[in-house]
């Protein structure tokens, strides 16, 4: 889970992960990725979550980066100022090789800002591996997001959350 330490693009936890962070859903979209995984397991693949629940204050920390530190064009496609995130309906993920532990090569990091990171924007292996993520979420109801390979949504918009993840506050 990124956005509770310093390796993502803001460089720091984002408000409100105050302990190492865990992934959280819905559970309909818990109990459909979980069916995605197991699909997968005879692939010899699984999945590795990057971000899944947000809260709020978290979405709002990353807005106010981008526009402290010149990056407001983010906000146009990338940073959500609301996001589904923020809800529990949301999860950013990618494959990764049960025998031993390693990333698939999806051609681009998670959250590169950039068209390279289009789903549909690859060729050879890497558009053969992201077409299998969409495929295998898609068959358990999970919607990509078309300019992020990593990015999924399942079910309708939910009530907007804003609890701390690990925190006392």
């Amino acid at each position: 889970m990124r956005y509770g330490t310093r390796r993502n693009f803001v460089g720091r936890p984002l408000d409100v992960y105050c302990a190492p962070p865990f992934a959280f859903l819905l559970r309909p979209a818990a109990r459909s990725l979980a069916r995605v995984q197991h699909d997968l397991r005879d692939r010899g693949l699984g999945l590795k979550v990057f971000d899944a629940y947000r809260p709020a204050r978290a979405t709002r920390d990353m807005v106010r980066w981008a526009r402290r530190s010149g990056n407001e064009h983010l906000l146009n496609g990338y940073i959500a100022e609301r996001s589904r995130h923020n809800e529990g309906g949301a999860v950013d993920l990618t494959l990764v090789r049960l025998a031993s532990g390693r990333e698939v090569n999806m051609g681009t990091a998670y959250d590169t800002f950039s068209p390279r990171a289009s789903t549909e924007n690859a060729h050879g292996s890497v558009l053969h591996n992201r077409r299998l993520l969409v495929r295998s979420m898609a068959a358990h109801g999970f919607v990509n997001y078309s300019r992020e390979w990593w990015h999924y949504e399942h079910g309708r918009p939910a009530r907007r959350l804003d609890v701390p993840l690990g925190c006392s506050r």
